[in-house]
């Protein structure tokens, strides 16, 4: 066995203090433990009620109880009075099994396998804190299956400080190790062994498809290794009995995101961030010595870091081995970029993965590409192997909350399970939970290296999935200009709109680019609406957008400005400029703009042309859409800013800090941030707050303080309450906690709109740059009559979004029944479903009769030519 290093005898694996076996436990007197006792032995409290108690499903189960729900005993007490309750009553018996007592009785165990990667620490701190949350014992599994076939001190029982403060960390706390033993029949035999002695019958293994597909075979050999235990003395025919179906949940952990059937694995985000980190600082000096660099990534197998990495760069040339190039590619490639510095470029970036080959299956190496360029071209060329930088690094927030909702849905999944039910995958699709089966995941991920062998390199990337294919279509259609074979005739005008947001120039260039491609005249408008009153339109081409992909910000310049304070001179000015499409990029001001464009349709018949929003903004508040562009870079600033408050806030201790951060009455920057920084509250518009819900927040913190963890964060959305301000809420806490803990306040500000765009705002605004575009071409065609174009229809003036699944086209004049003008946001909101989560994962305790169990889907040809998003 390993020997575990840097942490006292007498603590933990995370550094958690431990109670010996003879130690008689905070209830053993049969009195009633403090909520400080609770915690130091590593159970806290039934807390108050939770912070916006009267918003969305959130209900103190039991004010009058003093039990701790965490203690097995007491927990099944705290479960049945909760079912004799009322509110019980009215749910189906197994309805009341699943969300009040599924777990008590249950015992099950969390490892990481194989590479590691960001955001499995927080997928471990899930299922960990969900797991207690329903009544199960849940053990850690340190070393992966190594730890898992030597048993002994590498599974341990976790308790809900064991995984406090771990979510912001890289790699996993837990250890992770391929192991040999496990490989064979004698180490899952022992591994069985370790299992039953523990009463664990229920697996959650967070690793590649390696990992999974070998739980998947321990599962199936469960019952003949219990056998043989039988048959060798060690346990008895009554435990074989007991014990006899292993459950087995995979979430999938992999920076390359090579499973095929799920949209994006654990770590791919984070690993896509340190690229982008390292391309950006490149750019830098490569344009300082006119330099050409070549990047070489991981991606063994899979092109997914190298392809969305090129998206998102604007890179020269890309290598993956999905899509060797043609023959003679060593003649088009410096052909490509010697007509590159001829435009007055004076950078190449050129992107491999580290498993590219030809079509012959020979590998093309990074150094065969440097020195093919310095030989051809002579130009100063440099090799840059990132390596295992790609895998470190603190998580994205993205994965943050990805491993969060799949820690919760596999806990769900494991509980739920039968001895008929398929091993699983935990996966995300769109932005629901979905699961999936095991070997049908790992069988199409063969297929592709099949196809791969077999030099079908068009099956391979189809079988990657239709959202691999769009992002290759994609990266062809806009790294080189392509002359279109005749001219449209038709205008396409492009502007900006409200406040500025990440991604804005990410969706202009694509959007020009593909313009130009359709053979359209392509205008930018600068500063908004107002700017088309004024006159400030210019016409572009190709090369004037190159550099635009990495820039935060508006590169056209934006206003709040709004048509119907200048209609006329908007008018005047489409009419001179002859604009027949319109492509608007903004937030709640663009939707509204061109919603008061459409309904002034009637008095001016210049404006029956075609239009189309692309929703950017920090505040996510645009209807007809989930996500809106630069939301998540906001989330992460937000998100950057909270890991270095709940830095300074543990060193200093007993110190609770009160976060402001943007998005109008729109509280997802504040709920999002929130489930990726571990917050103990957000308080939102959305959900309503009572002075009573503040009080009692203030008694769950009393009571954290005194844990091992004596620090808070709470974060305030800036228009939440007219009243409850974020000075109202720090005088409110100080007063309440004084002489426990004292507070700080802190207003994030204008920093969640800067800053350099995340991967996933260049791809989502480059995907929606291209297919508004595209859209907007087609219904220019379709209103084309008679010499000139006249769209007066309801679906001639759109919004492009992402909905649950598919990217989808919303009329302005629909969307305006689903708009809550007054607090500038749509009436629904499917992030609303995620404060269940963070409140869970907070330690409160709420019903869950709102939680949404992820539906079994099968992972086919046909399921994975839909387009699922981004």
């Amino acid at each position: 066995m390993k020997a575990k290093v840097g942490a006292p005898a007498s603590r933990g694996k995370l550094g958690v203090p431990q109670r010996s076996a003879q130690s008689p436990g905070p209830f053993a007197s049969g009195g009633v433990a403090s909520p400080g006792e609770r915690d130091r032995a590593g159970q806290e409290e039934t807390p108050p009620l939770p912070f916006g108690a009267s918003g969305r499903g959130d209900r103190r189960l039991d004010p009058e109880r003093q039990e701790d729900p965490s203690e097995p005993s007491a927990r099944l007490d705290w479960l049945g009075h909760i079912m004799a309750s009322p509110a019980a009553a009215a749910l189906g018996g197994l309805e009341q099994l699943r969300i009040c007592g599924a777990g008590a009785g249950r015992a099950l165990a969390v490892l990481t396998s194989g590479g590691d990667a960001q955001g499995m620490n927080a997928a471990v701190r899930a299922v960990t804190r969900m797991g207690i949350y329903v009544g199960a014992k849940v053990f850690l599994i340190y070393e992966g299956y190594e730890g898992l076939v030597e048993g002994g001190d590498n599974i341990q029982q976790a308790t809900w400080l064991s995984v406090s403060n771990i979510i912001q960390m890289g790699g996993t706390v837990i250890g992770s190790a391929r192991c040999k033993a496990f490989t064979t029949r004698e180490g899952r035999l022992a591994a069985a062994h370790n299992l039953v002695q523990h009463g664990i019958t229920n697996l959650c293994v967070i690793g590649g498809d390696g990992s999974l597909t070998g739980a998947n075979i321990f599962r199936t050999e469960w019952g003949s290794l219990l056998q043989q235990l039988v048959k060798e003395g060690k346990i008895t025919e009554d435990v074989a009995q007991k014990y006899s179906h292993l459950n087995i949940v995979g979430l999938v952990g992999s920076i390359d995101n090579d499973f095929c059937g799920t949209d994006m694995t654990i770590g791919t985000d984070s690993a896509l961030h340190r690229i982008m980190e390292v391309i950006d600082a490149i750019t830098t000096t490569a344009q300082s010595h006119q330099r050409t660099f070549v990047l070489e990534v991981m991606g063994r197998h899979c092109g997914y870091l190298a392809l969305v990495s090129a998206l998102a760069s604007g890179a020269d040339w890309l290598f993956i081995p999905e899509s060797p190039p043609e023959d003679g590619w060593e003649n088009f490639m410096c052909e490509r970029l010697g007509e590159t510095r001829s435009r007055g470029s004076r950078l190449n970036i050129i992107i491999i993965a580290e498993g590219a080959i030809d079509r012959h299956g020979k590998p093309i190496t990074s150094n065969y590409v440097k020195d093919l360029v310095v030989k051809r071209l002579g130009f100063d060329t440099r090799v840059t192997v990132l390596g295992h930088v790609q895998r470190g690094g603190t998580p994205s927030a993205f994965d943050r909350v990805l491993s969060s909702k799949m820690g919760m849905e596999a806990v769900m999944a494991l509980l739920e399970a039968t001895p008929d039910t398929p091993a699983c995958v935990v996966s995300l699709s769109g932005n629901q939970s979905v699961r999936l089966p095991l070997m049908e995941c790992v069988q199409v991920t063969k297929d592709v290296q099949k196809a791969m062998d077999e030099q079908r390199f068009e099956e391979a990337i189809q079988l990657r999935g239709r959202s691999f294919e769009n992002n290759w279509n994609i990266y062809k259609l806009l790294a080189h200009q392509k002359v279109s074979k005749e001219k449209s005739n038709f205008s396409v005008a492009i502007l900006n709109v409200g406040a500025p947001a990440a991604g804005m120039n990410a969706a202009v260039r694509s959007a020009v680019r593909t313009g130009i491609s359709q053979g359209h005249k392509v205008y930018v408008i600068h500063d908004g609406f107002e700017g088309l009153a004024k006159g400030q339109v210019r016409e572009v081409g190709w090369h004037d957008v190159a550099g635009w992909l990495g820039r935060g910000g508006s590169m056209l310049g934006t206003k709040r400005t709004l048509p119907k304070t200048c209609l006329e001179k908007i008018v005047e000015n489409v009419r001179t400029y002859n604009i027949q499409a319109l492509l608007v990029i903004g937030g709640f001001e663009a939707y509204e703009g061109v919603l008061q464009l459409v309904e002034a349709r009637g008095q001016y018949e210049e404006l029956c042309f075609v239009m189309c929003v692309i929703p950017a903004t920090i505040s996510n508040n645009v209807p007809g859409t989930d996500f809106s562009l630069g939301s998540d870079t906001a989330v992460n600033a937000a998100m950057e800013s909270c890991d270095r408050i709940k830095q300074s806030a543990s060193g200093t201790k007993r110190r609770v800090f009160i976060v402001e951060t943007m998005g109008g009455y729109c509280g997802y920057l504040a709920t999002v941030t929130g489930i990726a920084v571990g917050a103990d509250a957000a308080y939102v518009f959305e959900d309503p707050f009572t002075i009573h819900d503040l009080k009692a927040n203030v008694e769950h913190l009393t009571d954290k303080m005194k844990t091992d963890i004596q620090r808070g964060l709470v974060l305030r959305n800036e228009k939440s309450h007219e009243h409850y301000t974020t000075e109202f809420l720090y005088n409110l806490y100080s007063s309440e906690g004084k002489g426990v803990f004292d507070c700080r306040t802190n207003v994030l500000g204008h920093l969640q709109q800067g800053g350099a765009p995340t991967p996933f705002d260049r791809n989502y605004g480059t995907k929606l740059g291209v297919k508004a575009m595209l859209w907007m071409s087609d219904k220019l065609r379709e209103s084309y009559r008679k010499g000139r174009v006249f769209a007066n229809a309801a679906d001639s003036a759109c919004v492009i979004g992402l909905r649950k699944k598919v990217v989808a086209f919303s009329p302005v004049t629909e969307l305006k029944k689903v708009t809550d003008f007054e607090h500038r946001m749509p009436q629904d909101q499917w992030w609303l479903d995620l404060r269940l989560m963070l409140k869970m994962l907070a330690n409160y305790q709420i019903s869950l009769t709102e939680y949404v169990s992820g539906k079994m889907e099968h992972v086919t040809r046909r399921t994975l030519s839909i387009e699922k998003g981004f």
